[in-house]
Order: structure tokens, then sequence, then C-alpha cells
């Protein structure tokens, strides 16, 4: 569900970047203040762990079409709300900047889309009202199908009603929203599904990382390192092979766009969306997850039947370079916090 710069006015670009760093500042400033130093590795972890799984596109049965993880309710059940938030933050950054995932213009609608409304309002309201203290497997995974899905329907919702007041005119409201709800619900309920597999490992492995997040206390004296390698060899497996395996279909958004306008993307204006392009361009030195390609080579492999699996080295250094990336991101954000918030020894 990564929008690109073409959906969206530079308006409404510029507003919901303001929202979602905000929304950051008030996060970094929350973590601040409770950040635990043990869950400082797992903001790194999990953050290349969600990193490599949304490169992995399943086929949604009987559509055409795929989806991804969105990664934010697994970050919100393990990190609490704020950390998580501030994680995928990181993850869209650094897909956006050096994977031309998602444009820089919209990176403020994706973040928002899919981080703000699951971890502010689908984990607090559903999931923890559903597994919260009373936790077990059975709720673990009927609050993450419920969570995620909701989450994801939330986030469809806003993908439409900020193309709307974009003013998007290949892409009417109606038919639009009547294709992104759907299609995103099925998304959901496979989200919801490898949530409750995630999360169901840490609370077998190290429950107390779950307990911290509900009753906002430190992890304590608990070792995590079992999570921690546990996570690292996922992302590793995940980014380096099983990225292999992404489905080639559109996934909901490029679907929904191709039976709304006609064409899977929307052709961009001149102006800024021109300027940041060319800039992202210029950064992304793994553009969709692969290796740069001259024009003979691109034009030739759009024409030629996508492998499956698609045994490529350039998305296994991409999985394995994104998530190392976002690691350090993601990690280095929650160690300056928690410095900031360390208090200083005065020499005596």
């Amino acid at each position: 569900m990564h929008m690109a710069d073409a959906l969206i006015s530079p308006a409404v670009g510029g507003a919901m970047w303001a929202a979602s760093a905000g929304i950051a500042i008030y996060s970094a400033k929350k973590v601040q203040k409770d950040l635990d130093e043990k869950k400082i590795p797992l903001m790194g972890v999990l953050g290349a762990f969600i990193f490599a799984a949304q490169m992995i596109n399943f086929a949604i049965p009987g559509t055409g079409s795929s989806g991804h993880l969105g990664g934010a309710l697994i970050l919100s059940i393990l990190l609490g709300p704020h950390a998580a938030f501030l994680t995928m933050f990181s993850i869209l950054a650094v897909q956006a900047l050096f994977f031309g995932d998602g444009g820089l213009l919209a990176l403020g609608c994706n973040v928002f889309n899919m981080a703000f409304f699951t971890c502010f309002i689908t984990y607090p309201l559903v999931y923890k009202k559903i597994a919260g203290n009373k936790t077990n497997q059975s709720r673990i995974l009927w609050g993450g199908i419920l969570a995620a899905a909701i989450g994801l329907q939330l986030g469809a919702f806003g993908v439409v009603v900020e193309t709307l007041f974009s003013g998007i005119s290949e892409l009417p409201f109606t038919t639009f929203v009547l294709l992104m709800q759907p299609i995103h619900l099925a998304i959901g309920i496979v989200e919801g599904l490898v949530t409750a597999a995630v999360v169901g490992f840490v609370w077998k492995a190290r429950p107390e990382i779950l307990e911290s997040v509900i009753s906002a206390k430190p992890i304590g004296s608990v070792s995590v390192k079992k999570v921690l390698i546990g996570l690292g060899i996922a992302a590793v497996l995940t980014g380096g092979a099983l990225s292999w395996f992404a489905s080639a279909y559109p996934d909901g958004l490029e679907w929904s766009l191709f039976h709304t306008s006609g064409k899977e993307e929307i052709e961009a204006g001149g102006g800024i969306h021109q300027a940041l392009a060319t800039i992202q361009e210029k950064i992304a030195f793994l553009p969709d997850y692969g290796f740069k390609q001259g024009e003979d080579a691109v034009a030739g492999e759009n024409s030629a039947t996508p492998a499956w699996p698609d045994v490529n080295a350039g998305t296994t250094v991409s999985g394995l370079v994104g998530g190392g990336i976002t690691l350090l991101v993601a990690g280095i954000i929650g160690l300056l916090l928690w410095l900031i918030k360390k208090p200083k020894t005065k020499a005596v």
C-alpha cells in the first residue's frame, strides 16, 4: 500500500508530512520518557524483520492481486505504539530513499496510513481489548486478525481520501473505495495470521516482553537474546531467500488503480513531483529491490514472463542491505533517545 507521488497533490503531501512528523515528535518524547534499554536492539531487529517481510507479496486467490505484511501491529504488540511508530517511519523512509518504494512526497501519507491507524487506533482499541491482560494463543490469533484487518481498512480508506482531496480525476471516489476496501480486507486477514505466528513465538519464548508493553514497565533482568537471535535469523532468511517467492501479481493498491483507471500507475506532473522523482532516482541505489539496469535491459525484463521463484542476486542483496540499514536506523533512534533520557552522573 505504498503510495507513489503521482497519487497526491503537493498540498496533501505537505499536510500529511506535517501530520506524520508531528506524531513522530510526540512518539519520540514518549519513548524517551519510557524507553527500556532492552527494547533498543528489539527496535532494530524488528525493523529489519518487517523490512524483509514486506518484500514478500502473497497472492490473493481468485483476484489476480497480491498483498504484503504491513507490520505495524507486530511492532506495536512487541514494542508499544510509540516505538512502533518510529520503527515504521524508519522502515518506510529506508524503502523510499534507497529502494524507490513509495514516493518522497507521499512518505507522510504512507507513514500515516500504514503506521498511525494501527499503532494508535487498532492496537489500543482492538488488540489490547482482546488479548491484553488475558494473553493466550487464541486471543493473540483473533486479536491479531481483527486488529490487522481493521487497521488495513482504515489505511486503505486513507489512501482513497488522500487521492480524493488531491483531485486525482482518474480515481472516482465510489469506484476506488469499492475496490480498495475488499481487497485490503483479504490482505488484512493474512496479515493477522502472520502477526499471530510472530507474536506467538515471542510470547512462548519471552512472555515478559508482551507483559512489559501492556503494563508500560521495563522488561527487567530477563534476557531477550533468544528472541533477538530468532528474529534476526528470520530477517536474514526472509530478505535473503524467501523474497524470491514473492508473487508477481500487482499489490492491492496497484490492482485497485488498474480496475478503476485502466492503468496500474498514474502519471505524475512536473514541478515538485518531477524534482522529487529526480532526487529519488539518484539516491535509490537498489531501485525496485534490485540492481540498477539500463533501459534496454528493463524493457526486455518487462516483456518477459517473470520466473517464479525469482532467484535473483539483486533481490537477495536488497533484502540483506535494506534490513541492515533499517536495523541501524531504528536502533540508532532508540539508542539516541535512551542516551538523552539517561541521567548524567556528576563528577566528584
